[in-house]
């Protein structure tokens, strides 16, 4: 709607202005009237917030720049020039509304996963609320085509759901009973019915809105630097266009008028709209691109820094790895294979690492919790738990050796949970994880675009770690590390980097929490539907695709890339036709052009930005 009124007023402006011309009275009070009426009707606005921000100790701005330079040539008798400046600098105000328009339009198909209502079972009825009214618990029905309004674990039901507006995922997703969905994406085609696992404020959409809204709230170095220059460059032009005006006058006794002119041409070339409006619409539109392809940056820092990374350590379990573990080898020493499972997977049930859900994989029985007694993890070891009296002790070699058991060696691929019971060791059992199809692509372009060094910290053996290592082509693997350990690695390799390189994790967001806090910038990968992962890293990558990291850091380059082109262009400009107009050798119209002109271009170009379609193809 403002926008519109924009344009109807530079219409009517306009067309008015264009009659002046046409006309051109000779009545000085008919010739100023006629190009006055459309001078106010373009410019009344700008006229308005010059004047209301001086009240508030805003003095120096573009309002104010316009406004003395424009009124300044109907002083000097140059009307047409006058009226053509507002009206030309509100033609380029015209588009800059209309690219960060479509900026957040670009952002808007993320917005529309907001959910407007929840059809909710209630006793023998059906009852359409608002999301925010519904309970965990609770049971919902989602209907074919309906937006799914809360995380939730389905009944009843087959149904395909398409998450495209979360992950950028394009191919939809089976979901039966027992699978897990999210709030925001679409239920396609089926009736699902399904238990509510968190409330509208903690949801996954709730999350992700919240952090796309605020993302515009930490600024780039870029930003900051235009907002600061500004500060000072804005009193500066006026300044220096005050002496230019009055300075030359006066020492050499040549006539005001001329100068004042040149004052004036002076200032309409110098307002810095291509600088203070182009940069912030190239970040907001970086940041727009890379949801639509479920990448989700938290702040234009975050993007700009993505530009500088030099350093790229990934974490291996469900970043590198699909993180879906499988019971390959059993070895049992003194049991039976039936005996050394169940045994382990009694002992890790309450543990909620992808190891224990492979070992009750691999039992296919149902626990009997009443056999378990207490049970303590220990971080980066294992557990020891009371298994039908007896003390169990399930982890790998470094629980083992501290507990002084002697256990079994294993050239095995894959992780090995250690067994011992009461003391004495019962075997081992080797569990397997599987590359990701599209992980040795991702890292060979990383490569390809300029990263420097790929690193993998994992807490597995070395054997498991070394071969997943050089199937990706990884240049370093650090394999048995503690938590801890990991950090440490982490510190030193900030001493390989540049000064001004960065250095970024790649992790779930969960068990890392300590390196994404570290590391320059910390990126959480597979993060759809978890809270902790949302909430600790700086990028969000919404799927299990490592090759989304590589989307994201051309994102950014090209980014940072069309922010500098239209810096470049900005200054040269502007700079050229500044000292041409202290000169003498320009007029108000080369001012229009220096100042409309290149803040129009500098805003085409900065939409470029929001084009990511070839980027993620």
């Amino acid at each position: 709607m403002k926008n519109k009124t924009r344009l109807a007023k530079i219409i009517a402006g306009g067309a008015l202005f264009l009659a002046a011309v046409l006309f051109d009275f000779k009545d000085i009070y008919v010739r100023l009237a006629c190009f006055l009426v459309p001078y106010l009707i373009v410019g009344g606005d700008v006229l308005w917030k010059a004047v209301r921000n001086i009240r508030r100790g805003k003095v120096f701005d573009e309002n104010f720049l316009m406004c003395i330079a424009t009124a300044g040539a109907f002083v000097v008798g140059e009307y047409a020039e006058g009226v053509a400046v507002m009206l030309f600098y509100q033609v380029g105000e015209y588009f800059q509304d209309y690219a960060v328009d479509k900026s957040r339009r670009s952002i808007a198909g993320l917005m529309d996963i907001r959910p407007d209502y929840a059809n909710v079972k209630r006793g023998e009825e059906i009852v359409t609320v608002d999301p925010d009214e519904v309970r965990i618990g609770e049971t919902i029905v989602i209907k074919a085509g309906e937006k799914i309004p809360l995380d939730a674990v389905v009944l009843e039901g087959f149904s395909m759901v398409d998450a495209s507006a979360l992950t950028g995922e394009s191919v939809p997703k089976e979901t039966e009973a027992g699978s897990d969905i999210l709030s925001g994406c679409i239920n396609l085609n089926g009736l699902l019915t399904a238990r509510v696992t968190k409330e509208y404020g903690e949801s996954t959409v709730s999350k992700i809105l919240d952090l796309v809204e605020n993302a515009s709230s930490k600024k780039s170095s870029s930003e900051n630097f235009v907002t600061k220059f500004a500060q000072y460059y804005t009193p500066a032009v006026v300044i220096i266009a005050a002496l230019l005006a009055a300075a030359p006058p006066l020492l050499t006794g040549q006539p005001f008028g001329g100068w004042l002119y040149r004052a004036l041409v002076f200032l309409v070339i110098s307002c810095p709209c291509a600088l203070v409006i182009s940069i912030p619409l190239g970040f907001f539109g970086g940041v727009g691109g890379a949801s639509r392809c479920g990448i989700l940056v938290k702040g234009s820092n975050y993007l700009e820094a993505l530009s500088k990374t030099e350093i790229v350590v990934f974490d291996k379990t469900g970043t590198l790895t699909k993180g879906v573990f499988n019971v390959s080898e059993i070895h049992p020493e003194g049991i039976t294979k039936e005996e050394l499972l169940e045994i382990a997977a009694y002992a890790e049930y309450y543990s909620n690492h992808p190891i224990s859900l492979s070992l009750q994989k691999a039992y296919q029985k149902e626990i009997d919790r009443g056999r378990i007694g207490e049970v303590e993890e220990i971080p980066g070891h294992g557990v020891r738990a009371a298994v039908d009296g007896r003390a169990v002790l399930a982890g790998n070699r470094r629980l083992m050796s501290g507990q002084n058991i002697p256990y079994a060696e294993s050239d095995a691929v894959g992780t090995l949970v250690h067994v011992a019971v009461d003391g004495k060791y019962a075997g081992y059992i080797v569990i397997s994880d599987e590359v990701k199809d599209d992980a040795a692509q991702a890292i060979g372009d990383l490569k390809k675009a300029g990263i420097k060094k790929t690193v993998m910290l994992t807490g597995d053996a070395r054997p498991a770690a070394e071969k997943v290592g050089v199937a990706l082509g990884l240049d370093t693997v650090y394999s048995e590390l503690l938590p801890g350990g990991k950090v440490e690695r982490v510190e030193e390799l900030f001493r390989e980097k540049s000064q001004k390189g960065k250095l970024a994790f790649v992790g779930d967001g969960i068990n890392d929490a300590p390196v994404l806090a570290r590391a320059d910038i910390g990126i959480a990968m597979g993060g759809l539907g978890s809270d902790a992962a949302i909430e600790a890293a700086d990028v969000v990558i919404m799927t299990d695709e490592p090759s989304k990291l590589v989307i994201a850091m051309k994102i950014s380059n090209r980014t940072l890339h069309i922010v500098k082109q239209n810096i470049v262009f900005a200054l040269s400009v502007k700079g050229a036709v500044l000292i041409l107009g202290a000169f003498g050798l320009s007029t108000m119209w080369e001012a229009v052009f220096a100042d409309v002109g290149v803040a129009v271009i500098a805003i085409l170009n900065a939409m470029r930005v929001m084009n990511v379609k070839k980027i993620a193809e």
